[in-house]
């Protein structure tokens, strides 16, 4: 089984996917959101890439405060979630995702990318720590 990895956020979505056996995640990719009102876009990239993966769960970032607190990240991400449940037909969990943008900045710095070039990774990155994250958390 095949699980996908999403980093939401209101310009960009990370993603990343699980190998078969559900024991590495892989970024694969960041789909640039370009009416951040509008989801239909990256909903439409999503399902093409859900096909194409054969991925039976979806696992997005929830960008909860570091108190603990929810916010408004936190409502657009839960709103993103229901529209991937009713508009894919498939299962999403939500898993917090607290320091993973932190993580992934961390991660291209001690890989010498440049600077100027963080931004075309940091998204799939962090949401392939996200994924990471989640499935080690899954065969402890």
């Amino acid at each position: 089984m095949r699980i996908m990895g999403l980093d939401y956020g209101s310009k960009t979505i990370g993603v990343a996917i699980s190998d078969s056996l559900g024991w590495t995640a892989q970024g694969i990719e960041t789909i640039s959101r370009q009416d951040p009102g509008n989801l239909i876009e990256s909903i439409k990239r999503l399902k093409a890439l859900i096909d194409e993966y054969e991925v039976e769960l979806i696992v997005v970032g929830l960008p909860k405060h570091m108190n603990n607190d929810l916010g408004e990240r936190v409502d657009r991400t839960l709103y993103f979630v229901r529209r991937l449940e009713r508009e894919l037909e498939i299962r999403v969990e939500t898993f917090d995702e607290r320091l993973s943008t932190v993580a992934a900045e961390r991660v291209l710095t001690e890989g010498k990318v440049r600077k100027e070039d963080h931004k075309k990774y940091i998204d799939k990155i962090a949401a392939s720590l996200i994924l990471q994250t989640y499935l080690d958390l899954k065969r402890t």
